[in-house]
């Protein structure tokens, strides 16, 4: 989903506007996401699912700017469950964008909701268990036997 270099302008331009705002933009193929969570009071995210899970089970609330694939669908469920919110690709401005990012990082609820998330997939072990889901529906897909019209 990388190359939108109008993206990561909107959002260097938006959070510029911010102060005491320190900003990690990654735009390498890896990152220490994990790491950088543990320190981040709000994720700036294209709601991909891994992300927003880790940001959940650190109870970090989230802006979403949705790209392809799942990540539309994501994206409301951020809003729907009050850890953030998104701004649709067509509708995304500077500033559309930095009045998102202080009502999620002003507004005490959000961060409580990502909160209460982390300490729900802490209990349910949730991460684990989605892993496991999808390693083992992997291996039955890997080892069963191809349909003759496959």
């Amino acid at each position: 989903m990388n190359g939108l270099g109008h993206v990561y302008k909107t959002i260097l331009e938006a959070v510029g506007k911010l102060s005491d705002v320190q900003v990690i933009l990654s735009i390498v193929r890896t990152a220490p996401q994990i790491e950088l969570l543990e320190r981040a009071r709000l994720c700036i995210t294209h709601a991909g699912l891994n992300t927003t899970l880790e940001s959940l089970a650190h109870g970090v609330p989230m802006v979403a700017i949705p790209i392809a694939y799942d990540q539309p669908g994501i994206s409301a469920r951020i809003a729907y469950h009050g850890v953030g919110e998104f701004v649709d690709l067509d509708s995304l401005s500077v500033t559309n964008l930095s009045e998102l990012i202080r009502k999620v990082l002003t507004n005490r609820s959000y961060a409580d909701r990502a909160r209460y998330f982390k300490e729900v997939i802490a209990k349910t072990r949730g991460l684990d268990v989605a892993a496991d889901v999808v390693e083992r529906v992997l291996q039955e897909t890997s080892t069963a036997p191809l349909s003759k019209n496959a």
